[in-house]
């Protein structure tokens, strides 16, 4: 999760109760239910959104917001994976981190959130990650 507010904390009982009633991820998804996103550049919107379709197609995963930096895993989903095989950074840590989630077919289910930018600071999205991105599948 976001520590500069972008994020809901009330939202944080929401996944956690998806996790209670089954979901081994719960993802806090801008996308599920439309375009959830307030006060980001269009390009900004634009380049996330079409970025988690592409993931999309090209995994097989039914994950609107494959970038998503908001979730609660579950304890066994952690155990069972092996970190150290993790390997990407940045926004391609999430997908990979939803990917090897997905495809050890623990169950991932989507809660839709609304995400607003912050107040203070500045976003690590940049041309890279699309370059990084692009390349990683």
């Amino acid at each position: 999760m976001d520590a500069d507010f972008s994020h809901n904390p009330e939202d944080l009982i929401r996944l956690h109760d998806a996790c209670l009633n089954g979901a081994d991820l719960a993802i806090g998804s801008r996308y599920k239910s439309g375009v959830n996103v307030v006060n980001w550049p269009m390009g900004r919107v634009l380049m996330s959104y079409f970025a988690s379709k592409y993931v999309r197609f090209v995994t097989g995963m039914k994950i609107h917001d494959a970038t998503a930096g908001f979730k609660c895993y579950r304890k066994q989903v952690l155990e069972a994976m092996d970190l150290d095989r993790i390997h990407f950074k940045g926004y391609a840590f999430q997908i990979e981190m939803k990917f090897t989630t997905w495809k050890m077919h623990f169950s991932i289910v989507e809660v839709p959130i609304i995400f607003t930018e912050r107040q203070e600071g500045h976003s690590k999205m940049t041309g890279v990650f699309l370059t990084k991105l692009f390349g990683a599948f």
